[in-house]
């Protein structure tokens, strides 16, 4: 990413009373109405997104037109908590965009965690904005996943007064983000009892700075940077989860079965590219592994096992739990097999500067190395096991 000055802007007063209402909606309107902001408004600026532009107007149009509110049974209209009709619109967007996939993912989970907590004043002022796109904003539970996996430690403290928590500490990549963006953040509370609380964090409330430090391979338009916090005051009104845990084991099913529609969106392309090219040339394609009708065979039986986990989101047992990990690891390793097959299927045209099969490798990657990782799933899982 290229590296601007960092990024310091006024302070903000916390988000005022004040809601947008839901729209009433089956979903299945929603989701045409995705599709034109894709075709429309997003397809034009994929290759400037792939660079490193930050797509906020896509994004906006894509909130006015339902993508972030499926999941939400406060916005959707429907009353009713949706993940599958939430993977539905991030597939459709990912088959174009996995970057932009990637941001809708950070909005829906951003709303998630709200709706999700028992902190009324978000769900009346905050929540709606985020829903409908007028806010926009992420999740910074990286860290404090693989903090929760004992893979890391948490790097966010907190001391605790009367109405907020004093927050310091470095976050590496956090994404989603620019000024007076809103993210979801994990810290530990010093005292005589420590313990991890999350709350809603505003990027321009003093004390915080974003920088972009590194340019990476792919992913460039993702609004992804590092966040240094000094003595940043969290008032307790913006807190989701305290205590955190039994927050957590609300959310993580939710929170991991969202991304798999990255996934999805990224290998329905990926086979779509192979598909496009077999008038010319599948008689020598037929000799290459993971042929397009193969794909698409797992494809769909993802699907149909991601819909299943979706209308359970809910279940507390260790097994289904278990059953979300494996669907989502199944969707990086699917995501690589199908990226690899869309450039092994395309050939040198496929390799060239702005092609589409080498821009889907590069994100093949990211749905295989953002947390939760392959390495981070198979270790779950293998504790898991254990136990």
């Amino acid at each position: 990413m290229t590296a601007p000055a960092p990024i310091v802007t006024p302070a903000t007063p916390v988000v005022s009373p004040g809601t947008l209402p839901a729209t009433p909606t089956d979903g299945a309107s929603d989701l045409d109405a995705i599709r034109a902001v894709v075709r429309d408004s997003l397809a034009p600026l994929t290759l400037k997104i792939d660079e490193g532009y930050y797509p906020a107007e896509v994004l906006r149009a894509l909130g006015a037109a339902g993508t972030f509110r499926q999941h939400l049974a406060s916005q959707n209209g429907r009353g009713t908590v949706d993940i599958q009709a939430a993977l539905s619109a991030m597939d459709i967007v990912s088959q174009e965009c996995m970057s932009t996939g990637f941001m809708v993912w950070a909005q829906d989970v951003a709303c998630w965690y709200i709706e999700m907590s028992g902190n009324d004043f978000l769900k009346e002022t905050l929540l709606p904005k985020l829903a409908c796109g007028a806010a926009l904003g992420g999740t910074a539970l990286s860290n404090p996943m693989k903090y929760l996996a004992g893979i890391e430690p948490l790097l966010i403290s907190a001391e605790e007064t009367e109405d907020a928590f004093i927050m310091n500490g470095t976050l590496p990549w956090v994404s989603n983000l620019g000024a007076d963006h809103w993210f979801g953040s994990i810290y530990k509370v010093s005292g005589d009892e420590p313990r991890d609380v999350m709350a809603m964090v505003n990027t321009s409330w003093p004390g915080m700075e974003l920088k972009q430090l590194a340019k990476f391979c792919g992913m460039e338009g993702t609004g992804t940077y590092a966040l240094s916090f000094t003595d940043v005051r969290v008032p307790k009104t913006h807190v989701v989860g305290d205590p955190l845990l039994p927050y957590l084991k609300k959310i993580k099913a939710g929170f991991v079965l969202l991304q798999t529609g990255m996934a999805t969106g990224l290998i329905e392309d990926c086979i779509q590219l192979c598909e496009a090219v077999e008038p010319r040339f599948a008689h020598v394609n037929c000799y290459l592994d993971d042929r397009p009708d193969e794909l698409r065979e797992e494809l769909e039986d993802a699907r149909e096992l991601i819909e299943a986990l979706s209308a359970d989101v809910f279940n507390p047992s260790t097994d289904f739990m278990r059953s979300v990990l494996e669907a989502r690891l199944l969707g990086s390793e699917l995501s690589l097999r199908a990226a690899n097959a869309a450039m092994l299927h395309t050939g040198a045209s496929g390799y060239l500067h702005d092609a589409p099969a080498q821009r889907k490798l590069r994100e093949a990657y990211f749905v295989a190395i953002v947390t939760p990782a392959i390495k981070h799933l198979r270790k779950e899982l293998d504790v898991m096991a254990a136990a």
